[in-house]
């Protein structure tokens, strides 16, 4: 698999699968997880009830339908929220596999990756980075590009950095 990065929007990736980092309610929110529910429309919200009535656990994945995005489908994870306490690395780790193995699932060749926890939910960002790069390296599957999508430039230049060594 490769693994590239992208400074921009990710509702805007064309890609087979957009991840999503939710709540686990997965009913929208702020953060990556509103601006994906505003992008893609009401459907997306109205797939994430259905499909997930009582929303998910923490590092799990689960997929909905992509509405007006570009990609095929979201991919929703649920990351650790650090600042409320949940520093266990394996569940941010966990989200990177779940999603990789949610995407083999749906044969999704191309995914767009946010940086997962490391907004509102104040994951130290070299460590995501740390976590999501060693998560996706180590990881078997049949997903061909994981794109890391970062929003503004000092996180891009985070990555890339990372991505060199």
């Amino acid at each position: 698999m490769e693994i590239t990065v992208a400074q921009g929007d990710i509702t805007t990736q064309q890609v087979d699968a957009i991840v999503n980092a939710a709540n686990r309610h997965l009913r929208g929110g702020g953060g990556v997880d509103g601006a994906i529910h505003r992008a893609g429309g009401p459907v997306i919200l109205e797939d994430c009830v259905r499909r997930f009535p009582d929303g998910m656990a923490t590092g799990e994945a689960g997929w909905t339908i992509a509405g007006a995005l570009p990609a095929r489908w979201v991919i929703h994870v649920v990351g650790p929220n650090f600042t409320a306490g949940q520093r266990d690395r394996s569940l941010l780790t966990s989200c990177y596999a779940s999603a990789l193995r949610v995407a083999d699932e749906l044969g999704a060749a191309s995914l767009a990756f946010p940086l997962v926890s490391a907004g509102v939910y104040g994951w130290p960002r070299e460590d995501a980075i740390a976590a999501a790069l060693e998560t996706l390296r180590a990881t078997p599957t049949n997903v061909e590009e994981a794109r890391m999508v970062a929003f503004d430039r000092s996180t891009y230049d985070q990555i890339a950095a990372a991505l060199a060594q």
